[in-house]
């Protein structure tokens, strides 16, 4: 059985003996909060459960390293809609230690990109069209640098309101434990 046949199969007895129920809510986040971390497959349960988030609690977006790349990217544009459509009143950035976008190398990702089937042809188009492939798949040196990077761009955008809370953390992906970088806070007092 395919994965898609397994997902389709499992997701008819779920609508037949509703257990959607459990999770009915609306669109607005009822803490009032957007979040923006990491795909990583650890932080799928984990994350919610070591800030007691429950289903309807807050606006969640996923991208490799919780990383905004872009201050008009569509990262920042769920953020902003998050605050001015969905009244999120704070934005909490959250990497995690162990992170795959820590010494991310654009070497390897367009060699294994080429395994996969994509031309050499492809790969040169892209340079001679401006795109900086290695550029674009940069990561960080360190987690927190990169949670700093984002916190600042979102702190410091143009059309999110200077009072807006945006807190940095990393969390431990075994633990759950969750360490303070940027105190949204604390930041909000010293700008005033």
């Amino acid at each position: 059985m395919s994965l898609i046949s397994e997902i389709m199969n499992y997701n008819e007895e779920f609508v037949v003996s509703k257990q959607y129920k459990q999770f009915l809510t609306t669109k607005f986040p009822d803490k009032r909060m957007v979040v923006l971390t990491c795909m990583d497959t650890r932080l799928v349960e984990l994350l919610p459960k070591a800030m007691n988030l429950q289903n309807g609690d807050a606006k969640i977006i996923k991208n490799a390293g919780a990383i905004v790349s872009h201050p008009f990217g569509s990262i920042m544009r769920s953020i902003v809609v998050a605050v001015y459509e969905l009244d999120a009143d704070e934005v909490f950035v959250i990497g995690h230690y162990d992170c795959g976008m820590t010494g991310l190398n654009s070497d390897s990702v367009i060699a294994n990109a080429k395994k996969r089937g994509i031309s050499d042809d492809v790969i040169a188009t892209l340079g001679h069209s401006g795109i900086d492939l290695s550029g674009w798949l940069t990561g960080f040196d360190h987690v927190r640098e990169g949670i700093e990077k984002s916190v600042n761009i979102i702190r410091n955008h143009p059309l999110l309101p200077k009072n807006l809370p945006v807190h940095g953390l990393i969390i431990d992906p075994e633990t759950g434990r969750l360490d303070l970088i940027e105190d949204g806070y604390h930041s909000n007092e010293s700008n005033t």
